[in-house]
């Protein structure tokens, strides 16, 4: 979402279930399913850092102003910010955990945060044996990596989350954080979930992050999102098949998991 002065209409997003538009310096999503727009616009008030701010609102359609600045990078892509950018980028992620717990469940891949552990342990093996049966990941990789998955599958103290904070959704200028973008699966979740989206594909800024974010981390739990999150591949193929999307394009559903394991 940035704030470039432009006359065209160009398309930022656009798949079955929704599409974002931006004119001028406006950007426009169109949503089939207004609950999860309700939900973002009732996670970004609350929320302790800049968010673009809520022009109007009329359904199917909600406009938002551009958020000044640039991404850190895009997944699968190279990273673009320098190390305090990164920790910036940690310092701001921090705030909303710290903040008074949002109303809403938060989500994990294609189900709540809110369900049991069994239920989501079970949902990973389902899709760990597909990923083996498909040929999509070695059953080696595939067993270690559900291995390293368990870590992530604990009782967590419950904190505000974003809960799709991937790198493009965080914008920089120089090494100042001015937004957060796409709330829409924000609610009560684990902290470290959104670390690890944060940084999946770019783990090599992990420490930096985590100086900026100021807390005590395990970081075998945070390994462990990023193993489970690269087993549910099958999903993401799945999700990125039916709306139109190459999940083997570079830095695409397959891409950055197997390229990480």
């Amino acid at each position: 979402m940035r704030s470039e002065a432009t006359d065209e209409v160009r398309v930022a997003v656009a798949h079955s279930e929704r599409a974002t538009l931006r004119v001028g310096a406006v950007f426009r999503k169109v949503d089939a399913d207004q609950t999860r727009v309700d939900a973002e616009v009732e996670a970004m008030a609350p929320a302790p850092v800049p968010t673009p701010e809520v022009l109007w609102r009329k359904p199917p359609v909600l406009a938002l102003a551009a958020l000044p600045g640039t991404t850190l990078g895009r997944l699968g892509g190279p990273s673009t910010g320098s190390p305090a950018a990164w920790a910036a980028a940690g310092a701001a992620i921090r705030k909303p955990h710290e903040a008074p717990l949002p109303a809403r469940t938060g989500r994990v891949g294609s189900g709540r945060v809110g369900r049991s552990i069994v239920a989501l342990a079970a949902e990973l093996d389902d899709e760990c044996e597909a990923l083996v049966r498909n040929g999509i990941l070695p059953v080696g990789l595939v067993t270690r990596n559900r291995q390293l998955a368990e870590a992530a599958l604990r009782a967590w103290p419950a904190a505000f989350t974003h809960g799709a904070l991937r790198i493009a959704h965080v914008f920089v200028d120089g090494d100042e954080v001015t937004g957060i973008i796409d709330w829409s699966e924000a609610g009560r979740g684990d902290a470290l979930y959104d670390v690890a989206t944060f940084t999946l594909g770019h783990e090599e800024h992990l420490g930096d992050v985590l100086a900026g974010y100021g807390a005590d981390v395990d970081v075998d739990v945070i390994h462990a999102w990023w193993s489970l999150r690269s087993l549910l591949i099958v999903l993401t193929v799945r999700w990125l098949t039916e709306h139109g999307f190459d999940p083997f394009a570079p830095g695409c559903g397959v891409d950055v998991p197997r390229s990480r394991m």
